[in-house]
């Protein structure tokens, strides 16, 4: 695979904002190539097998399973190959690359990584950085309610954050001891705890950026503001990655809508014990629509208790303030 190209450019994150319609529409572009797979991770050293709690596992050994039909090039595909663990895995995804003069790929882990900004210079300096920012409380909702919709938790929100911080505050804890003991080893496992609450932590994220690409190669959107104007974000877009600003996608889709299952511990059991799929095979393709609309809650009525979200915004309050300054932008929005 080493005639493959590696990317140009990096849609980084954040998780939640918008990055998988974003990849979906600029994908369109006859100038821009994308990775046919999305969140291969391949610059997130913390991203690998090993890494993983066992539900994220099974999880994504249910994603790499669909990557044949994917790639469609004959080569076997790894139990846990949606995560791309070495180059040759990474370029695999490049490998259809013609003429097209912006190269990409997102994984919004990136922006949490504390490695990949970093490994992403190292690779290609000359890279260009796209990254969407989203009120943290809001996207760590959105986050739990994926998780929730794909199976991965049956606990409320408000339970999910307790046991989220009762996790990060268990890992300090130990991680104090160990490095006490002269260990001092990072085994925080990724899971639906890791990294939930730290993924809206963006001031240091942002800074590992700008601290290796210069600001001109970096390109920053805001959600609330970007996609209220999706076509004037795509032009802009666009622009930066010095394609044809003037051509117009397909964006009459939205990726992965907010929903959440109307029976969490029942959905929860069906997808955990592997049974969802096999009774769904049995249900007639006609009444799959209803049997999802019965299963599901789902878009703007999906909304966070006031009590969780004054939680949330004072535990983002002080890296939000960070945020602003670093950036120069307002937003006091995210701390209402």
């Amino acid at each position: 695979m080493s005639e493959a190209p590696l990317p140009n450019f990096f849609i980084v994150g954040a998780g939640k904002a918008g990055t998988t319609s974003l990849h979906g529409y600029i994908s369109q572009h006859p100038q821009i190539y994308m990775s046919p797979v999305k969140e291969p991770c391949y610059f997130a050293s913390e991203i690998r097998g090993g890494t993983l709690s066992p539900d994220f596992e099974r999880h994504l050994r249910r994603q790499s399973r669909g990557l044949a039909e994917i790639l469609k090039d004959s080569a076997p595909v790894k139990p846990l190959g949606w995560i791309a663990h070495d180059l040759d895995d990474y370029l695999r995804l490049f490998q259809n690359v013609r003429d097209e003069t912006a190269i990409g790929e997102a994984s919004a882990a990136y922006l949490w990584s504390a490695t990949a900004a970093s490994n992403i210079h190292a690779s290609v300096p000359t890279a260009k950085i796209v990254m969407i920012l989203r009120d943290p409380a809001e996207r760590a909702f959105s986050q739990y309610l994926h998780q929730a919709s794909v199976g991965l938790t049956g606990a409320g929100f408000r339970e999910h954050l307790r046991q989220s911080f009762e996790y990060m505050q268990a890992f300090e804890h130990t991680q104090a001891f160990e490095y006490m003991q002269g260990a001092g080893a990072d085994r925080k496992q990724l899971s639906i705890f890791h990294p939930f609450l730290e993924a809206g932590l963006y001031s240091a994220q942002v800074k590992r950026y700008l601290d290796v690409f210069p600001r001109e190669q970096i390109r920053i959107y805001w959600y609330e503001e970007a996609w209220r104007d999706t076509g004037a974000m795509l032009a802009d877009l666009l622009e930066f990655l010095g394609v044809d600003a003037s051509f117009r996608p397909d964006t009459s889709r939205r990726s992965l809508e907010r929903r959440r299952p109307r029976w969490l511990g029942a959905h929860h059991f069906l997808k955990k014990f592997k049974l969802w799929y096999p009774l769904r095979a049995l249900v007639p393709d006609a009444v799959i629509p209803r049997l999802r609309s019965a299963a599901f809650r789902q878009g703007k009525s999906l909304k966070m208790d006031e009590r969780d979200r004054e939680y949330l915004v004072d535990y983002y309050r002080e890296d939000v303030i960070k945020l602003s300054a670093m950036l120069d932008r307002d937003l006091s929005s995210w701390l209402r």
